[in-house]
């Protein structure tokens, strides 16, 4: 692909906000371009408890790892006016985002909210056993993910810093610079690069971190077990445990947003529709009736 073909590609991509979809432990969130959010699958703790949201920005979905077979899990939703609200799974006050302001990008991960403020500094909500929620000393922000058990954020200078659990050295990100995008997930933590390669640290059990040969990427996600890249001419690839089918995406193409959840991966394509693949044991890819996702409205949501 040519120069201009790529940039072409990557400014297609970039016409979709960040927050368009979100993959939790087993449900699924959907923006509208009016605002308001739909969504799928476990909700048990009323996750997906969101048709009553408006003018929504962007959206997140908290993940639990694989070994963790609770179903909890919250949904966070950003609003047009900087303000928070959340749903689902409270009992580490993760949910407990209501007085936030001036935020403009959010992550959930497990048991944990993550808010980017307008002035590049972060906001915490809900467990901090590992240290996962002390950002508030964090300056120069432009991105920040939420894992399992820890939080990366983004400078705007393409350095990286985290903090949390960093048993498998998922945190040692010090010596990464000229990133453009992060993604934490379970044991793990990947960086995209702003020349389209990709970096990762952390647990490799299931060979999650094996991204180093990829290139021309513009998006990254990062599940339980598996990582997930979006390349600038529109299609897939994916790296680590596949036991779900949840890197079953080599046949994607046309794709705009991916996001990846415990075990399984969701695609949007230029033209408002999406693609899934990964473990439906709660129905949380079901989303093939989806229509005009950032686009215009969706056909069905749970509630």
């Amino acid at each position: 692909m040519d120069d201009k073909s790529t940039t072409d590609a990557a400014l297609k991509v970039n016409r979709w906000p960040k927050g368009t979809i979100a993959a939790g432990h087993r449900h699924t969130i959907g923006l509208r371009s009016d605002g308001t959010v739909a969504a799928v699958g476990d909700n048990k703790l009323g996750q997906c408890h969101v048709s009553d949201w408006r003018n929504i920005v962007a959206v997140a979905a908290g993940n639990v790892h694989m070994a963790t077979n609770t179903g909890n899990s919250h949904t966070v939703g950003l609003q047009s006016d900087g303000t928070v609200v959340a749903v689902g799974w409270n009992k580490h006050g993760q949910c407990d985002v209501n007085d936030w302001c001036d935020i403009v990008a959010v992550s959930a991960g497990w048991r944990r909210t993550v808010g980017l403020k307008s002035d590049g500094t972060a906001v915490a909500a809900g467990r901090n056993h590992e240290g996962q929620c002390e950002v508030t000393d964090w300056r120069d922000i432009a991105a920040v993910s939420a894992g399992d058990w820890h939080t990366v954020g983004l400078r705007s200078d393409g350095t990286v810093v985290a903090v949390g659990n960093n048993r498998y050295g998922q945190c040692n990100v010090n010596g990464w610079h000229e990133m453009a995008a992060v993604a934490a997930g379970y044991l793990h933590t990947v960086g995209l690069k702003s020349d389209g390669t990709t970096a990762a640290v952390g647990l490799n059990r299931h060979d999650e971190c094996d991204v180093s040969d990829w290139s021309g990427i513009v998006v990254i996600a990062a599940g339980s077990y598996h990582t997930i890249g979006l390349k600038s001419d529109g299609t897939v690839v994916a790296a680590g445990k596949n036991e779900h089918g949840q890197c079953n995406v080599s046949g994607w193409h046309d794709i705009v947003a991916v996001a990846a959840g415990c075990a399984h991966t969701l695609g949007l394509r230029s033209d408002g529709t999406m693609v899934a693949v990964g473990s439906n044991e709660y129905g949380q890819c079901d989303v093939g009736g989806w229509r005009g996702v950032g686009l215009g409205d969706i056909g069905e949501a749970c509630d």
